[in-house]
């Protein structure tokens, strides 16, 4: 089992209002045509040809729907504690898609569901975990089929929030939009994560830029999310978490729920001939 360093949240504030910082775009090349001359005279002067314009590019269609910006500033300090997984593989995973009203109330009218308020629970209920506004509010959704798709808002800040309902701590490694929140490459379940203590909340509010400070998640146009200005769009309009249980026995819901109804007469049958 492996032995690392997790990040705890202190702190989740949004603090004064600062200028947005957007990262550049990916630089551009524009290549210079030299004019060309002719090979002979005309009017007894050399005579220059025109350069042969390049073809404009193609425009490239903007997705439609919503992805995460990089945005503001935030103050949001850590620090680091000792964790030791129970397993190398997640105890849970967590999957929310999010997209504007628009799409999420055309699927959820196919479904014959309404949008609500939403919060999703792993397997046993340990956990709780939700988009919120920045005053807190659970962001409206719906449960289709096997996804959950919560509604967001062009420009509106969001944050993730785990709830914890054990005794037990746990580690929580996210993604959004398929970029790791803490180092903003492409994520992958064996980096680092946010530690939740028992019985406690922890808030994501954006892509940590320092021990001190993130960026704040905000939801914009694909083309102007973090990953489509990074990594590329492909994996735009989702947040994950891979949950990670700490080694030990420890009383989570699951457990206590299986002491509660224990048997202490299991029915039985006959004997049956082995295999």
């Amino acid at each position: 089992m492996r032995r690392q360093l997790l990040l705890c949240a202190l702190a989740a504030c949004a603090g004064g209002s600062r200028a947005a910082y957007n990262p550049a775009s990916p630089a551009s090349t524009t290549v210079a045509s030299t004019g060309s001359y002719g090979g002979g005279y005309g009017g007894g002067g050399y005579v220059e040809r025109a350069p042969t314009p390049a073809p404009m590019p193609e425009p490239v269609p903007d997705r439609p729907g919503l992805g995460t910006s990089w945005g503001e500033q935030l103050h949001a300090p850590i620090r680091y504690t000792p964790f030791t997984r129970a397993s190398s593989s997640p105890w849970a995973e967590v999957a929310l898609h999010y997209n504007d009203a628009e799409g999420v109330e055309a699927h959820a009218a196919y479904l014959g569901a309404r949008p609500a308020p939403l919060e999703v629970y792993t397997t046993d209920g340990a956990l709780g975990i939700a988009l919120v506004d920045e005053a807190g509010r659970e962001l409206p959704g719906v449960h289709a089929g096997d996804k959950t798709l919560v509604i967001g808002e062009d420009g509106e800040r969001y944050k993730i929030v785990v709830r914890n309902g054990t005794d037990a701590r746990f580690e929580i490694v996210a993604s959004v939009d398929g970029l790791d929140v803490v180092d903003g490459k492409p994520a992958d379940p064996n980096r680092r994560g946010y530690l939740v203590e028992a019985h406690g909340v922890l808030v994501i509010d954006g892509f940590r830029t320092s021990d001190a400070e993130v960026a704040a998640f905000r939801f914009g146009k694909v083309s102007d999310s973090y990953a489509a200005q990074t990594a590329g769009d492909r994996n735009v309009g989702v947040v994950g978490l891979a949950i990670f249980a700490e080694r030990g026995a420890v009383w989570s819901r699951g457990e206590l729920g299986r002491r509660d109804t224990a048997d202490p007469f299991p029915s039985r049958g006959y004997a049956t001939p082995p295999r």
